[in-house]
Formats: C-alpha cells, structure tokens, sequence
C-alpha cells in the first residue's frame, strides 16, 4: 500500500509539472487543436439580438466551416434577412453579400470592424482563423480550474488585446476585447459541449459594453464530416 501511495504522489507530481510548464502558446495550440478538430461541419444556428431596453430579434442561419479556413454564413430568416451572406477563405480573402443589392462585396482590411448585419459580431469576430494564427499569446494567471491568456494580434486589428479564459479541458470560457485605446469594449462567452468526438460551442454570447446590445448564438443542429465541397465556400453559391 505504501508503495503505491508513493506511486500515486510521483504520477500526480509529474502532471502538475507538466501543467504548469505548459507555455502560453502551448495551452492556445490546444485550444485550436479541440475547437478546429473536425474535417467540416454544418449548423444550423438561432440568433437572438437584444437591445439595452431588452427587445429581441430572432434569426436563423446556417454555417458551413472546413478546414479550419473556410467559412460561409447564411441567414434563413426572416425575410429582411434571408440570403444575407458572409464569406471567409484563407489568406483574408472576406466577402459579404447582400440580395437587396444583387452584388457580393469584397471586404477590405481597413473595414474588418464593421458588424455583421446588425449583430454584435464584426468580419474580424467572424473570420475563420484560428487563435494561433491571429494572436500573440502570454499566460497571465493558471489555478487548478483555468488558465488565463492575454492575446495581442499578429497584424492590423480593431483590437489592442484580448483576454482569454481556458477551462482545464483547454476549451474557451470566455474572451474580453480591448479597442484600439485599451478600454474593455467586448465579451464573448462560451458553452461547449461533446458530440461523438467533438467539441463545440452549443451557444457563444456577444455583448457589446458601449451599446448594452448583445447577439447569442445557440447551435441548433450540427453534422460533422460530412465531406462538404469546396463549391460551398465560393461567392457563387452563396449567392444562390
């Protein structure tokens, strides 16, 4: 018994050591390997906005994601909304797409901080990128439930820093934004939770400080691996 007792100590030794060894990068590096770990994957989400007065407007959409870099959203409904589309490719190539007009938009750098039809989520919250590729990492604080990750972008951003706050699994609890004067301006929290192998956000929350608006997203369905084309992630069919 004693024998094993001591066995006991030395193994959960060994794996706060390597707990709190772990880099900045190493705990995002982590984070992306479980949020980004499916092939592709297609939701279908509700989208509630609320303003500061509590009045709520209700939508729906689809999203289809694929290799980590392509990302395409749709709106459904209502009718004011619906085909209203956001477009994200690799190397920062963003399109938006609005049917009253009948013409995609190509999305410019210098306009990334814009929202998203009305939402509290600008092109930059919405392009598909993962952390590792965006930001710069340092490890502010880390205790036996969570870590704490200050994030600074690695190019031009609405964004000075962000904070980030990982649950031991290595998954986003919550992000807190700071605009280009260094003032909290955004908090965007998560629920994940497990289907089959994978982990995802079943609702995230965005509520902008300034405004006292907020935008939650809650995953209505969701399919993985599915094999989805790379015509999907193309202006033509988000036209359609």
């Amino acid at each position: 018994m004693k024998a094993k007792h001591i066995l006991l100590i030395l193994v959960a030794f060994v794996f706060s050591f390597n707990t709190k060894a772990q880099t900045a990068q190493q705990i995002l590096d982590k984070v992306d390997q479980l949020t980004s770990a499916p092939q592709d994957a297609k939701q279908t989400i509700r989208m509630t906005l609320t303003d500061r007065n509590g009045h709520e407007q209700v939508r729906t959409a689809i999203i289809w994601q694929k290799d980590k870099n392509k990302r395409l959203i749709k709106f459904t409904s209502p009718a004011a909304y619906k085909g209203i589309g956001f477009l994200s490719l690799p190397n920062d190539v963003m399109y938006v797409y609005m049917p009253a007009y009948g013409k995609e938009r190509r999305i410019a750098s210098s306009v990334k901080n814009q929202k998203f039809a009305g939402t509290d989520l600008t092109y930059e919250d919405l392009q598909a990128k993962s952390y590792k590729n965006k930001y710069n990492a340092k490890l502010l604080s880390k205790d036996a439930d969570k870590f704490v990750l200050e994030l600074t972008p690695k190019e031009r951003s609405q964004y000075s820093k962000a904070i980030l706050t990982v649950n031991k699994d290595y998954l986003p609890v919550q992000v807190e934004f700071y605009n280009r004067g260094n003032k909290k301006a955004k908090v965007l929290t998560f629920n994940f939770v497990k289907s089959g192998n994978y982990w995802y956000a079943k609702t995230m929350t965005a509520k902008d400080l300034k405004t006292k608006h907020s935008t939650k997203m809650e995953v209505l369905s969701t399919k993985f691996d599915t094999g989805l084309s790379d015509d999907i992630f193309s202006v033509r069919f988000m036209k359609q």
